[in-house]
């Protein structure tokens, strides 16, 4: 199964991916983890994702689309995926759909996980990352709604948006994505 974890950053998308990964057998491929990684490494991608991060912003669409690309493509996402942090815009969705589509594959299914945002901002203030001050928070939450946010509708346009409450405990939550899941399994 392909899914994509789509919500605010802060919502527990990292947390829930990892327990369906482990569930599932699925990578989880996070494009956070990834530029993190790229950042930690000092490479140049790394080096302009950082500046871009610090202020609260996106990497270019072509960047992290070639990123996606190629990680999809390895031989442990053959048989079903995770995604999380990607798609982030309409671009890069429209992009994900014509490769998957190129390789006769399809995206089963987009859980989306919502929160308030003030309760966002606590759970990514209490964890410590260095992008994670207050002001950055807030910018990354105000870039979401104007860029991400509009793909709930895109993906409910196309049927395969499943709404999860990110409120509630681990366990809850995750029941919650299992349901859904189940939903997308069943469609």
């Amino acid at each position: 199964m392909r899914l994509v974890l789509l919500g605010p950053p802060g919502v527990g998308k990292g947390t829930q991916g990892k327990r369906l990964s482990e569930a599932n057998g699925w990578p989880l491929i996070s494009t956070g983890e990834m530029l993190r990684e790229s950042v930690s490494q000092g490479s140049s991608l790394g080096r302009v994702a950082q500046a871009l991060m610090d202020q609260g912003l996106l990497v270019s669409d072509d960047v992290m689309i070639g990123l996606v690309e190629e990680r999809t493509n390895e031989a442990d996402a053959k048989n079903g995926f995770i995604l999380d942090g990607f798609p982030r815009t309409v671009p890069q969705a429209d992009a994900l759909e014509g490769i998957l589509r190129e390789r006769g594959q399809v995206l089963n299914a987009v859980l989306s996980l919502s929160a308030p945002a003030d309760e966002v901002v606590r759970r990514m203030l209490s964890r410590g990352r260095s992008d994670d001050l207050e002001a950055t928070v807030r910018k990354r939450l105000k870039v979401y709604d104007e860029q991400t946010a509009p793909l709930i509708e895109y993906y409910r346009r196309l049927g395969r948006l499943f709404e999860v409450d990110g409120l509630g405990t681990m366990d809850e939550v995750h029941a919650g994505l299992c349901r859904a899941l189940a939903g997308a399994a069943s469609a």
